[in-house]
């Protein structure tokens, strides 16, 4: 992460010289304390599995990084990295394992990779920031089941999807300030599926320096996953909590 942040800097630092009416780098880094809770189920061919969440709290670190640019045609870019972890019971028959006549511990871990091409529709335009796209979720998720007393021997599995959701952001920038009001959303819905990612912060910027401006934020951020697929796998999960972190800006 240290090597990350030093090459946006030097990049940053470039552009502000070279091109400073031509290119735009942003870039965050910090901590999303959640908390998740909710459910599943598998109940294809007679299954029986079942998961349930004991709602437990993570602190997990998030990345984020934008680009924008004076060409009209090409989309700007953001980029972004978060992850989730939930913990809870499991029981009964799932599609490649069966726990057995108990029950064991199951964790879920999903790692989130967000592209996100977008277009500027307001650009700090009285103040007001407007930016539409699409954004590719790529979710590397995995699952533990822990072995029991009772001969089931434990399980892990992982897997590797793309969610595609659309993108808004909107931003107002406080008149004789250096506080900006900031929200997105991340949404797809389809016949019962639904899945979202909502982000409301506040963030203040340092005139410290001329090319490169320190600034910090803070937020608060929920993500909801509620997918029913053909197989009868239902998934009913959500992840909520504060975050805070440092920018830098160029």
């Amino acid at each position: 992460m240290k090597k990350i942040t030093a090459t946006l800097l030097f990049i940053g630092a470039f552009f502000s010289t070279a091109n400073a009416d031509m290119m735009k780098v942003e870039a965050g880094i910090g901590l999303w304390d959640q908390k998740s809770s909710g459910k599943l189920s598998y109940t294809d061919n007679g299954a029986d599995g079942r998961y349930s969440s004991n709602e437990p709290s993570n602190s997990s670190i998030y990345f984020w990084a934008l680009l924008k640019h004076p060409m009209p045609v090409v989309p700007n870019l953001r980029l972004e990295y978060a992850s989730v972890e939930d913990s809870g019971v499991g029981s009964g028959k799932f599609k490649n394992f069966d726990i057995g006549a108990t029950t064991t511990k199951m964790v879920y871990d999903m790692k989130q990779y967000d592209i996100i091409p977008y277009y500027s529709i307001l650009d700090n335009t009285a103040w007001v920031t407007l930016d539409l796209g699409l954004d590719i979720k790529i979710v590397e998720a995995s699952i533990d089941a822990a072995p029991n007393t009772l001969g089931f021997n434990g399980y892990q599995d992982s897997e590797i999807l793309a969610i595609p959701l659309l993108y808004l952001r909107a931003r107002v920038e406080i008149p004789a300030t250096n506080i900006g009001l900031e929200s997105d959303i991340k949404y797809i819905s389809y016949s019962s599926n639904r899945v979202y990612d909502v982000r409301a912060k506040v963030d203040y910027t340092f005139d410290i320096f001329s090319a490169i401006q320190p600034a910090i934020e803070l937020g608060y951020r929920v993500q909801k996953i509620d997918i029913e697929d053909e197989s009868d796998f239902n998934v009913d999960l959500e992840f909520s909590g504060f975050y805070g972190g440092l920018m830098l800006r160029f």
